[in-house]
């Protein structure tokens, strides 16, 4: 279910094509291949009632696990990144590098809904991160905003993929058999459809 747990499952056929053929041809890599709608935390252990610190340090127990769940090519650097501005500190909750994207992901940890502020707390550290820390040859900061509810309509109205931010959904305690068996078949429906349309053409 890769596809269907990637941003570039949401957009157009054609931009899809393109994108791929990028990274087949020129091994340019899209971040939208690279981020997820959908991270599966389970493996943290977390109870009912935890807190973005309880998050945090299970993440940092099992980071080795977490870096899989996000994808290849990512690489730790640091936890609770401290800035300085106007002398006043900010603390970015996890702080990654993409070797293959060239550039600094910042991932802030939310335990509720996606709010609009969380949008200004992050435009804060990727200017503070593009200004301080971005190196020559490395490209724009990312940052990647994870709650347990992404509220689509929010993303969608404040255009967060313009400002190199990503909204991801995560969960953690995985859906019985029976829910993730619906979401295969679903998503094996949908390839299947696909094929099909491009077949008649």
């Amino acid at each position: 279910m890769l596809y269907e747990r990637t941003a570039i499952s949401k957009k157009p056929e054609l931009t899809i094509q393109h994108d791929l053929d990028l990274l087949k041809n020129e091994q340019k890599l899209n971040p939208d291949l690279v981020f997820r709608d959908f991270y599966f935390l389970e493996f943290l252990g977390l109870s009912d009632m935890y807190s973005e610190k309880d998050l945090e340090s299970s993440i940092i127990a099992e980071l080795q696990r977490f870096i899989i769940e996000l994808g290849s090519d990512f690489a730790f650097l640091s936890r609770q990144k401290r800035n300085s501005i106007d002398n006043r500190d900010y603390y970015i909750d996890l702080l990654f590098y993409h070797r293959r994207l060239k550039c600094l992901v910042a991932i802030d940890l939310k335990i509720g809904e996606f709010e609009a502020s969380y949008k200004g707390q992050m435009e804060l550290y990727l200017r503070y991160l593009e200004k301080y820390e971005q190196v020559e040859g490395e490209n724009t900061p990312i940052g990647l905003i994870l709650c347990p509810g992404k509220n689509e309509e929010h993303v969608e109205l404040m255009q967060l993929d313009k400002s190199n931010i990503r909204v991801a959904d995560y969960m953690t305690i995985l859906p019985s058999q029976k829910v993730l068996r619906e979401k295969l078949h679903g998503a094996v429906e949908i390839a299947h459809q696909k094929l099909t349309a491009k077949n008649d053409e």
